[in-house]
């Protein structure tokens, strides 16, 4: 293939679409497939088991596909998915799955700042920006439209809500709910991410009515599974609504606390 360029090492083995361009000095093993329209930076290292969509464009020095820093893993045959239209910037490095999950995902058209890391078994879902450092444990899940601040540090096993925001520097050992806006030290939940909202359609009274559940599960004073069946007992339901409340349940670290202006 022309758009190979000579000085890089492709394994004959390894699936690559016609039109995929790849800079020198990059490594490709063997089972390893990437779609059309994918472009390849100089010094990239991608390892057995790299399961990369369309259009994905991948910059200088990142590594995908390495195995798991966990001492569990005993070379099980896992993949590293990475959905369509992603940018993965500089000396990314996103680890294959373990035993656990037998993956780690990454959804469409996510952005991973430079040297973000995402380890084994993490899932995250579509329309995700991880920002520049942010080292992301195992087996953490991020949902749709989530914002990680820069220098971020999530716990493994944490949950992270759809469309939050969290702020740069942010030491995450709580799961993150919902639309929720984060800050602060140790980590509160500050309000709505309500600018995010706003960009993507969510109207005035959608997000009155988010604001009112969160109002309810940290300002009612009942403990938060007495307001969590509060909610579901008193306001409609609807879509956002039951999100909220089904990740509330599910949580097995708890959500952040609300800050108290202390």
């Amino acid at each position: 293939m022309s758009n190979i360029h000579q000085f890089s090492s492709v394994n004959p083995d390894a699936k690559i679409a016609s039109d995929v361009v790849i800079g020198p000095f990059t490594t490709i093993d063997a089972n390893v497939e990437i779609g059309e329209g994918c472009r390849i930076g100089s010094n990239v290292t991608i390892l057995s088991g790299a399961r990369i969509g369309k259009n994905v464009t991948v910059f200088p020095g990142a590594v995908i596909s390495a195995i798991p820093q966990d001492l569990k893993f005993k070379g099980e045959d896992t993949t590293a998915i990475i959905g369509d239209n992603c940018v993965i910037r500089e000396c990314v490095t996103v680890n294959r799955g373990t035993a656990a999950k037998g993956r780690t995902v990454i959804g469409k058209n996510c952005l991973l700042m430079a040297y973000s890391h995402i380890a084994h078994d993490c899932i995250l879902g579509d329309n995700i920006i991880i920002s520049n450092a942010s080292q992301i444990a195992g087996e953490v899940q991020i949902d749709d439209y989530a914002i990680i601040g820069g220098g971020s540090l999530i716990h493994q096993f944490c949950h992270i809500g759809t469309h939050i925001m969290m702020q740069g520097g942010a030491l995450v050992n709580k799961d993150v709910p919902p639309y929720a806006m984060v800050g602060r030290e140790p980590l509160c939940f500050t309000g709505l991410n309500v600018v995010g909202l706003r960009r993507r359609g969510f109207s005035a009274d959608k997000i009155a009515e988010i604001n009112e559940i969160y109002r309810i599960i940290y300002d009612s004073g009942r403990n938060i599974s007495e307001a969590v069946n509060y909610v579901e007992e008193s306001m409609p339901q609807t879509p956002e609504r039951d999100i909220i409340i089904d990740f509330v349940r599910k949580g097995e670290r708890g959500i952040v606390r609300a800050y108290t202006g202390k």
